[in-house]
């Protein structure tokens, strides 16, 4: 009997533990693919935040804001990352999606061209080719940008354009604008100098939120604290990154390949610049602001038109948000 007492405390002891609960698979998918934009979650993810969460992350590369929009919408993934303007579009089509954090505060879409081209501004864009993917947020809202620069809807032409080549067709001419967001804007200044032009949203007066967390509805009915856990962990993450974006960034490039280092130092930069404003900086580091929610909502209303109508206070919530971590302004180079 002793024996077997024996044997039975060496089993016991070499035997692997049995987790208490074990972790849930949840996916994330990207509204692009993974830049400095999206450290923060690799970051969170290599330091096991989630994990200790009881989330096992995925993070999968997406293929545009309507893509994602549409795939946590129809509880095809649980989260997402998407251009809130793009959302409300695919929430009004029957899409079960609302925002959980803005990323970007302040727009980050922006047209790029080159002055020998024979474009100086909106006003020569008529009769020009414009290169971006067919799920790009700026290719979905164009009619609002077309309005507000005095421009026919219909009067340029749109060229399929990946996102990694849009630098390229413009410099062979394959395009003669291309969209992209703010945070590439030093790639283009390398590469292009003096003959760059642009023209940010925010400058003729539109300035929707950007990228933001967003979350399948019944998902969230089903799993508030898990909800939660993520935005917090999120939350934390982004902060962390402000503070010092070096640790961000090699959890970035440890699991994507092909990025330069020093171009997503730039890029973090600009990206700090597009996550502050004067609410994530006194409310909460992701807020979103329902007043400027109806404005965006007015704005897909009128430019776009909602296929069902909904009221906008349903397609977001702060309540998730943890009102201790702020965005630190003092961090942003002016």
């Amino acid at each position: 009997m002793k024996c077997l007492g024996i044997a039975g405390l060496v089993l016991a002891l070499v035997a692997p533990a049995v987790p208490v609960g074990a972790a849930e698979s949840v996916n994330l998918i990207l509204n692009w693919t993974p830049t400095a934009d999206h450290s923060p979650f690799y970051y969170a993810k290599a330091q096991g935040w989630y994990e200790k969460a009881g989330i096992d992350l995925t993070i999968e590369v997406g293929k545009g804001s309507g893509v994602s929009s549409l795939k946590v919408g129809s509880g095809g993934s649980p989260f997402g990352i998407a251009d809130l303007a793009t959302m409300l579009v695919a929430r009004s089509k029957g899409a079960d999606v609302l925002a959980l954090m803005s990323i970007y505060a302040n727009t980050g879409q922006t047209f790029y061209w080159l002055k020998s081209y024979g474009v100086n501004g909106a006003k020569d864009f008529p009769g020009k080719k414009i290169g971006n993917p067919p799920g790009d947020a700026s290719r979905v809202m164009w009619p609002a940008f077309a309005k507000a620069a005095g421009i026919a809807p219909d009067a340029v032409n749109f060229v399929n354009v990946g996102p990694t080549a849009k630098i390229a067709a413009l410099k062979s001419h394959t395009v003669d604008i291309i969209s992209d967001f703010y945070n590439e804007h030093d790639l283009k200044v390398i590469e292009f100098g003096g003959d760059l032009g642009f023209v940010n949203w925010k400058d003729i007066g539109l300035n929707p939120y950007g990228n933001s967390l967003v979350i399948n509805g019944a998902f969230l009915q089903k799993n508030p604290k898990l909800a939660e856990d993520f935005v917090k962990i999120s939350q934390k993450a982004f902060a962390a990154c402000v503070t010092d974006v070096a640790p961000c960034l090699k959890a970035l490039l440890a699991q994507a390949s092909g990025l330069d280092l020093e171009n997503q130092v730039r890029q973090w930069e600009r990206i700090k610049f597009l996550m502050t404003d004067d609410f994530t900086t006194t409310k909460a580091l992701g807020w979103i602001d329902a007043e400027r929610m109806k404005k965006d909502y007015e704005l897909v209303q009128t430019y776009l038109g909602m296929e069902k109508p909904f009221a906008v206070e349903t397609a977001f919530t702060t309540k998730l948000l943890d009102p201790a971590v702020k965005m630190d302004a003092s961090k942003v180079k002016k």
